[in-house]
């Protein structure tokens, strides 16, 4: 597959639609220095993109979170998102709508005087871990930890916040992982590098509580599948040697979907039938 900056398409840029290739940004973007961006992962199926408004709603409050107010309103993102889809042909697609500071008279830390720039694409994307989705996903425990709400904006969906991201998914993956699990600065278990994680211990579920990272939207929308099911959800701090303790785990997000996860460092976990349950009670609500 043809590199990320060079496919057939159009991605929506300020308000216009731009033959893919012709959509880039100056050098001295201010989000390329300083990780002045925040971004939002869509999945859309059948034609319709799932929890849409909420995404855009959220969006708009992670530039706000970082002093970055973005100059369009929801319905103008989600208009902008319908047109994305229409142009480039898709029904079942991953869409990516990320608002930064751009280029303009300021090239230090400060940059008021730069425009707040967004873009949406739009691409084909399938399952997140690959065949992990079905076997159960490996995990990695990683060595960085997730940041105190002190210290930055975890309630905002930053591109600054995914650097030990990517750089604990690198460490996993040369272990032969798919992903690897965070503890937060406090040791307690936190979330994998772009999903968020559920246990399960005799039929109840056990996730940790967001109070120091994204509560993501499938997070939320599966603890309410999980009410609905009568299901018994815990949301609380987790200890690391907790891990010992749970028959089966999960991940949740918007690229991730529902996977269930067989191993995390040590630990083993069945893909048992609450894992698979959610999963197919997730897709059918997805497609609805």
């Amino acid at each position: 597959m043809a590199g990320y900056d060079d496919r057939d398409g159009f991605i929506w840029m300020d308000g216009a639609l731009v033959p893919w290739r012709e959509a880039n940004v100056h050098i001295l973007t201010h989000a390329l220095h300083y990780a002045s961006s925040v971004f939002e992962g869509e999945r859309c199926y059948n034609g319709r993109i799932f929890k849409s408004r909420e995404h855009s709603e959220r969006l708009l409050e992670s530039g706000r979170l970082l002093d970055m107010p973005i100059p369009w309103s929801v319905d103008q993102i989600e208009a902008a998102k319908a047109e994305v889809l229409k142009a480039n042909d898709l029904t079942e697609a991953y869409l990516r709508a990320v608002a930064w500071r751009g280029a303009g008279e300021d090239m230090g830390v400060a940059s008021r005087r730069n425009p707040v720039r967004l873009a949406i694409a739009a691409w084909e994307w399938g399952a997140y871990y690959g065949d992990a989705k079905m076997q159960g996903a490996r995990l990695d425990i990683a060595k960085w930890k997730r940041p105190s709400p002190e210290t930055i904006p975890t309630a905002a969906k930053a591109a600054g916040l995914y650097m030990i991201c990517t750089m604990s998914k690198h460490a996993a993956e040369e272990k032969g992982c798919s992903d690897a699990l965070f503890m937060d600065w406090r040791g307690y278990v936190a979330e994998a590098t772009g999903a968020n994680v559920f246990f399960v211990r005799d039929n109840e579920v056990h996730t940790p509580i967001a109070d120091a990272i994204l509560n993501g939207i499938t997070r939320q929308t599966v603890i309410g599948m999980l009410g609905d099911m009568g299901v018994k959800v815990h949301e609380r701090h987790i200890l690391p040697e907790e891990l010992a303790g749970f028959q089966q785990c999960w991940l949740t997000g918007t690229a991730a979907e529902i996977t269930p996860v067989g191993q995390i460092g040590e630990y083993h976990f069945q893909v048992g039938e609450l894992t698979r349950n959610v999963a197919a009670a997730y897709e059918k609500l997805v497609r609805s």
